[in-house]
């Protein structure tokens, strides 16, 4: 049943696109493009969003390897995390009904309240982000294997071969924490169920399992390792933020967050990045309203631990984004609330289902707590598939999020970039200036103005926009590269290749700035230095036909027919339909005497582009005939 209710509510979502940060997380990632050696795999860059997370870019990995960059598999991927993840919590809250200090009120209707929970939790809207946009399959990925590090605690207290199942849960828990931080607080909600639903006590826990905490625990050390190697400048204190400006925000989210677990509208992709709050007054009924939440957490952990488990959940799991550590580029987010969601939906299950117990005999309460649940769990199939429409394109995605977050100025940005490689120049300007106009500093907003005015033919006013996104932004690679581009339009070749080498050093992996830096270099004279940085970018991304074809100029340049022959082969392999690595090949073709072959590459370019004259005249000379 969960299973088929999780593929009725995502089966729409398999054709979404890639989307904001799958672009850097899959498209230019270079580390997934090989899956052995493996050590690469596992060595994500530590500035992209998979960065400190191997498992998740190891993931990665394995669906290039299936299906390259098609979207399709990483989708059904995703998805079957989700199932997973839904199955486990069915066991777990079961498993939890029948423990002997709950079995005799709750162990009868076990049988339906865990599998309506999980299936709530499974089809609920707002899980969307987690499960559709690909690259939060670090939420989704994370919230396996913590689930299955309790699930894996619950069966080894159970069995009478407890060791085994202990070091499951351990060896989960390590990949949990190799995918999110919010990892590091499974060890802690695994000692609060052991204190409320096994030993009773944290003193009983710790004697009775205390090995095992500290396999648990030793996995912080990997955590902390993984994470001393990144550098976030969007996130810990800046010159605007304060632990206590940003804390009554998160109030905020929180309980935004609680009102969308209970009607999860609207939902919003992206909430813009943290803004300092001018009107402290207007976050204090959320502090307040969050303060007694938590009090009442703590009561209800002393007088019915059961409950105050529940609530623990929900807090513990946001407390790592969600408390006093500024999230600047990203300060509320709709999946973080992807395992917090439980406590929620279980709550309200067994809430319910206790007080239909209460006003009815137990078949009539059982029947009643059936047809609700299965009634929410169509409503929500039903949301989850509109709301999955959203992710239908770039374009829809951002223009809903636009529509409700007007004032978010990368929402702004990131409209104005997909309407621009839609052709709509002056609409995507007039999306990048909003932007501007919101936070006058966003580099992103003016490094893609300027790739709007190069469309313009407005090359010096782009130069002036790439300038603008540098100063703000030293090390953005990407502006970086693009000035360079401007700048060899201007004929300024030797300061492109300045920026190019900029843009390397940055980010040596770079395969486009390789290859500009090539051509760069080529209308200098210097081949040697070119054809070396075109084989780079080829090592890095050898499905780019465009450093094929270059490479074959320059080879066909010094004399390397044979060498040359190959490459136009590859690039014509990636893309057929490109005209001037037919007509190159024909003349490579031709030099060595393979004449019918050289018509036949001729033929072909003039077949693609009728009106190609260089073609034309290559046939009429060798008296073939356009």
């Amino acid at each position: 049943m969960i299973v088929l209710a999780a593929l009725a509510a995502y089966h729409n979502s398999f054709t979404a696109p890639f989307l904001f940060d799958d672009h850097s997380s899959i498209e230019h990632n270079p580390t997934i493009r090989h899956w052995w050696p493996i050590r690469k795999a596992l060595s994500p860059s530590p500035t992209s969003l998979v960065g400190g997370r191997p498992t998740v870019n190891l993931s990665l990995a394995l669906n290039y390897a299936l299906g390259g960059t098609g979207a399709w598999g990483y989708h059904a991927f995703n998805l079957a995390v989700h199932v997973l993840a839904g199955l486990t919590l069915y066991g777990i809250v079961r498993r939890t009904l029948v423990q002997p200090g709950l079995r005799e009120r709750f162990g009868a209707s076990a049988e339906w309240v865990a599998p309506a929970v999980a299936l709530i939790w499974t089809v609920h809207p707002l899980q969307t982000e987690a499960v559709t946009y690909i690259s939060q399959r670090c939420e989704s990925l994370m919230g396996l294997f913590y689930l299955l590090t309790l699930y894996a605690f619950i069966r080894g207290t159970e069995s009478r071969r407890s060791a085994g199942w202990f070091i499951v849960s351990v060896a989960v828990c390590f990949l949990g924490m190799a995918s999110k931080e919010v990892m590091a607080t499974a060890p802690v909600m695994v000692l609060l169920y052991d204190r409320t639903f096994v030993s009773g006590t944290f003193r009983e826990a710790w004697t009775r399992h205390h090995r095992l905490y500290l396999g648990l625990t030793s996995s912080w050390l990997l955590l902390g390792w993984l994470m001393a190697g990144l550098h976030n400048p969007g996130v810990g204190y800046g010159s605007e933020s304060t632990w206590w400006g940003y804390a009554l925000m998160e109030c905020r989210a929180v309980v935004h967050y609680l009102r969308l677990a209970l009607w999860p509208h609207p939902l919003i992709f992206d909430y813009g990045v943290y803004v300092p709050t001018r009107h402290l007054a207007a976050m204090v009924p959320y502090a307040l309203i969050l303060a007694l939440l938590a009090t009442g957490v703590l009561f209800e952990l002393k007088q019915h631990p059961a409950i105050g488990f529940v609530g623990a959940w929900f807090f513990v799991i946001l407390a790592p984004t969600s408390s006093v550590m500024p999230i600047g580029g990203s300060p509320m987010a709709e999946h973080r609330m992807y395992l917090p969601l439980a406590a929620v939906v279980t709550l309200t299950v067994v809430g319910a289902g206790a007080f239909g117990k209460r006003r009815l005999n137990r078949p009539q309460g059982v029947l009643l707590g059936c047809v609700a649940g299965g009634s929410v769990a169509v409503l929500f199939t039903v949301l989850t598939i509109h709301r999955n429409q959203d992710y239908g394109s770039e374009m829809t995605i951002w223009k809903d999020t636009v529509e409700k977050r007007p004032d978010n100025p990368r929402a702004q940005s990131n409209l104005g970039t997909v309407l621009l490689q839609a052709g709509k120049v002056p609409e995507a300007i007039g999306h990048l200036v909003q932007a501007l106009r919101i936070q006058p500093d966003y580099a992103d907003a003016h490094y893609n103005l300027g790739l709007a005015l190069v469309q313009l033919g407005k090359v010096p006013e782009a130069i002036g926009q790439y300038d603008q996104a540098l100063r703000i932004n030293p090390d953005y690679a990407d502006a970086h590269n693009d000035l360079g581009i401007a700048l060899e339009r201007m004929g300024k070749t030797t300061e492109a290749i300045t920026q190019y080498e900029q843009a390397l050093r940055i980010r040596p992996d770079f395969a486009d700035a390789h290859d500009n830096l090539g051509i760069a270099l080529t209308r200098l004279g210097r081949v040697p230095e070119a054809i070396d940085h075109w084989e780079q970018a080829l090592r890095i991304n050898p499905n780019d036909a465009d450093p094929h074809y270059n490479l074959a100029l320059a080879l066909m340049g010094q004399g390397r027919l044979p060498e040359a022959i190959d490459q136009y082969d590859q690039a014509l392999r990636i893309q057929p339909g490109y005209v001037e690595a037919h007509f190159n090949l024909g003349l490579a073709l031709e030099k060595l005497g393979r004449t019918p072959e050289a018509i036949e590459q001729y033929q072909q370019a003039l077949k693609l582009r009728p009106d190609f004259g260089p073609a034309k005249e290559a046939l009429t000379q060798l008296g073939a005939g356009p």
